[in-house]
């Protein structure tokens, strides 16, 4: 017995000094360069490996004039069609030279280019990417080839019932802002794009500049040497001046509707609620995912009766998108019975009320948070991921410095705040509901 105290012990001292140090065990050296560049390292022990991201601050959100949506998603593709300097198929040949890869990828509020290979070909990394960065060159032929890709890849995507809805959801929670069209854009400013060469020029003159752009370098490279390279290639490089003008959101005002019709799909069912931007000054977004894991994960009340008892569902879950605007809290489930529809929607809201009526345990709380954590720690075990991880924080805040504070603030979540967010977001009229079944209407109450 008393050994078994001891080792209980040992276990809540390991748990208690865990949680007392920073999630990101390694140093973070950020700075940013008089033109507004922003550089970071964080130096990691992977002896000849380095991860090189550089993350633009530019997504499918900045895209305001109507008719001109995708345009952040096209420059994903439109970034490797190469320069005088280097075209594509030499800017390839040297990119091999470097052990590495390059790709890229697009959200509603970023865009992320990423390679991660040879730390003694640092230098070659770096005059690559400032190349293409500064000096992107494209004919109006390259344009309409690259522009016929991205709606190729378009009808690719829209082919998943997924995606489909997805789209619906985005354009009817969102009237005003420009969160109501997804990353891909509208379906007919992607057919109009090729007509578009001359805006794509502009697009590119905005927002690939300087101080839109963080440069991220982890593994084994050292933060003196990251900034002088950065000094040496991107020092030149002229900012811009333009600003993205955004219309807020204005406040729902009752329940909105979605509904898909596809025979022989299993259906699905979402909640969709307005959620906060991500901030880490403001608990409300760590109170919300601590929720989603206390009554929404593999060992909550609600998939144990749906899933594991009932089996009325194949998977539940929920979480709130990480945007820098106000964006959606969802909860999500694949039905075997489209009969059952109704039943998991209350089943759903029913927890959701026990959650804004009730404090949850505080031991719930610790647990969730401790399932948080680890699950983050145990995955930036390699540059790449841990450059991932930063880029995630840095697009949104603008702060590396920002997954240590977010993490910190999950262990400050109270029984009591996870009570307020639930009150506070989880109301009629922040909501809207999205199904698909082969019903050609299917009416939730």
């Amino acid at each position: 017995m008393q050994k078994f105290i001891i080792t209980l012990l040992l276990i809540a001292v390991s748990a208690s000094s865990i949680a007392a140090e920073k999630i990101l065990p390694y140093p973070i050296h950020q700075t940013k360069l008089d033109n507004g560049l922003g550089v970071i390292t964080v130096p990691f022990d992977s002896p000849g490996i380095v991860a090189f991201y550089i993350v633009v601050r530019v997504g499918s959100r900045d895209e305001v004039e109507v008719g001109k949506t995708g345009f952040a998603h096209f420059f994903e593709h439109m970034m490797f069609r190469g320069t005088e300097k280097y075209p594509k198929d030499k800017y390839g040949s040297v990119l091999k030279s470097t052990g590495a890869s390059a790709n890229a990828n697009t959200s509603d509020d970023r865009t992320l280019y990423h390679m991660t290979g040879d730390a003694s070909k640092l230098e070659t990394m770096f005059e690559l990417e400032s190349d293409r960065f500064q000096f992107l060159k494209y004919s109006e032929a390259d344009f309409k080839t690259e522009a016929g890709a991205v709606k190729g890849e378009y009808t690719k995507n829209s082919a998943s019932p997924y995606a489909q809805l997805d789209e619906k959801i985005s354009e009817t929670a969102f009237t005003k802002h420009t969160y109501g069209h997804t990353t891909m854009g509208y379906f007919k400013d992607i057919v109009d794009m090729p007509n578009q060469y001359a805006y794509s020029i502009e697009f590119f003159n905005r927002f690939y500049r300087p101080e839109y752009c963080t440069i991220i370098v982890v593994g084994d490279a050292t933060p003196e040497r990251v900034l002088q390279l950065s000094k040496q290639y991107f020092g030149n490089w002229k900012p811009g001046n333009f600003q993205s003008s955004i219309t807020p959101e204005p406040p729902q005002n009752g329940t909105r509707y979605v509904h898909l019709q596809k025979a022989k799909f299993p259906p699905y069912i979402s909640l969709n609620y307005k959620g906060p931007s991500f901030s880490v000054d403001v608990m409300d977004m760590p109170a919300l995912d601590v929720l989603s894991t206390i009554y929404f994960g593999e060992t909550s009340t609600i998939y144990n009766k749906l899933v594991l008892e009932e089996q009325k569902v194949r998977d539940i879950g929920a979480g709130a998108y990480d945007t820098r605007d106000p964006g959606l809290y969802f909860i999500s489930a694949s039905l075997v019975n489209a009969d059952d529809m109704q039943y998991v929607k209350d089943e759903i809201v029913a927890t959701l009320n026990s959650a804004a009526q009730n404090p949850a345990e505080k031991s719930a709380v610790e647990r969730a948070v401790m399932t948080l954590r680890n699950n983050y720690a145990m995955g930036i075990d390699n540059p790449s991921a841990i450059a991932e991880s930063i880029s995630h924080y840095v697009w949104l805040t603008g702060e590396a410095e920002a997954v240590n504070k977010n993490y910190e603030n999950y262990n400050k979540i109270t029984p009591e705040e996870i009570q307020a967010v639930a009150k506070k977001y989880f109301t009629d009229n922040n909501l809207t509901i999205a199904t698909i079944s082969g019903a050609e209407k299917l009416t939730i109450k």
